[in-house]
């Protein structure tokens, strides 16, 4: 018997028996299924948390004040009683430390925004012209403050779309004036959606004014609370935060005993963080939904020992006239692949259903994985092949004197 005739025979063979066929298989497409949808699941995990962290911005680094320790007591980093960051400080970084490309000051104060007979409590927070581009947040409408705003200490504010829907909606702020401490602030700027942050806070509830005027005009004090610095790559990051703790620590006259007034916050740790919690969560999941294959192999080895059993006479009939053990091998080899492909096909089709379906009722993010797909083909192919060959093996190896006996 050549190839095609074996593999006609085999074929044969399942369709005579549809429905225990159907139910062996269900074993492979449920697992399938569940790797694709487990793995997609974690995928989309990850895929959100990266985003996330992305959003705050890229090659990142926060620079705070705090950590100072005055008669054995130490404050807390970016603590409001503390004035061991200054802009002097930010200028020295941006100016000697090679890794750094844009520094902005974060000076934070909460005032009561007025907007004709509106009005909105709101942070207002000081910043310098190149924030925008560090935190990787676009304008959508208008402009955001420069370098001479920030020189002059302008009045000018670029505000959240939350503070636009609520003070002036249905109307275009921009060109308005708005009141900040009772001091006219004119809108230069509507800055783009960004939703909530991890913690579910409202970003877009938010004002930006040049720091300098939140530091002379609303907060009357000159102190920096905490500073967003971009390196010039990812890979710079660790760079820049040495080269960062070692000029502060000169600039601030710290000796080897002392510890630092200061602390410089690295994200490409954190996101490398998010990132392996996210790879080992899909390795669990993956693993866990893998079992179900290993069960559906385990029930094709059994319907084959059984399909073995129920056809001794056939397979004695066919070694007696002829067939060699390695044509009934491979027919029984074929049939327990045939079945963990099929039902493999079928749960890479459920399994991208299902990962397609999961968001929008239970509103998990999934990202539908190929490599998920092609791993699952080839396992599938796999458990047919290992959990087909034993019985294939059995059948090949009966004695037909003793097959024909059979009853």
């Amino acid at each position: 018997m050549n190839l095609l005739m074996i593999i006609r025979v085999a074929f044969r063979a399942l369709v005579r028996n549809k429905m225990r066929a159907a139910l062996t298989m269900l074993g492979i497409i449920i697992g399938v299924a569940a790797v694709i949808a487990m793995v997609s699941i974690g995928q989309g995990a990850s895929a959100s948390v990266q985003a996330q962290i992305e959003s705050i911005g890229t090659n990142l680094l926060f620079v705070s004040a705090g950590a100072q320790n005055v008669g054995g007591v130490r404050s807390g980093t970016g603590d409001t009683g503390t004035n061991t960051l200054t802009v002097d400080d930010l200028d020295a970084i941006k100016r000697e430390v090679p890794s750094v490309s844009m520094v902005t000051p974060n000076v934070n104060a909460r005032s009561q925004l007025v907007a004709g007979n509106m009005n909105w409590n709101t942070g207002v927070t000081g910043v310098s012209e190149q924030y925008p581009e560090i935190r990787k947040w676009p304008v959508a409408t208008g402009s955001f403050f420069t370098d001479a705003d920030v020189r002059t200490a302008a009045r000018v504010i670029v505000i959240g779309q939350t503070l636009a829907d609520n003070l002036y909606p249905g109307a275009d702020p921009i060109g308005q004036d708005i009141r900040v401490m009772n001091l006219p602030f004119r809108i230069v700027g509507v800055m783009a959606r960004k939703g909530q942050d991890p913690q579910g806070r409202d970003q877009d509830d938010v004002a930006f004014a040049p720091y300098t005027t939140v530091q002379k005009k609303i907060l009357g004090r000159d102190r920096v609370q905490i500073a967003f610095v971009s390196a010039i790559s990812q890979d710079a990051t660790y760079t820049a935060q040495s080269q960062i703790t070692d000029l502060l620590r000169q600039r601030h006259k710290l000796t080897a005993s002392e510890p630092n007034d200061f602390t410089v916050r690295n994200m490409t740790d954190v996101a490398e963080a998010a990132n392996e919690t996210s790879k080992t969560m899909t390795i669990l999941l993956a693993c866990i939904a893998g079992v179900s294959l290993l069960v559906g192999g385990i029930g094709i080895m059994n319907i084959m020992l059984v399909s073995v059993t129920e056809r001794t006479r056939e397979i004695g009939i066919r070694m007696a006239i002829g067939a060699r053990s390695s044509a009934v091998r491979s027919q029984f080899l074929i049939e327990s692949i045939v079945l963990s492909l099929t039902g493999g096909a079928i749960g890479i089709i459920l399994g991208v259903v299902l990962s397609l379906v999961i968001p929008a009722f239970l509103g998990w993010p999934t990202l539908v994985s190929m490599m998920a797909i092609i791993g699952s083909v080839l396992f599938s192919a796999a458990v047919g092949i290992f959990f087909g060959y034993y019985p294939a093996r059995k059948a090949a190896s009966l004695d037909p004197i003793e097959a024909l006996r059979y009853e």
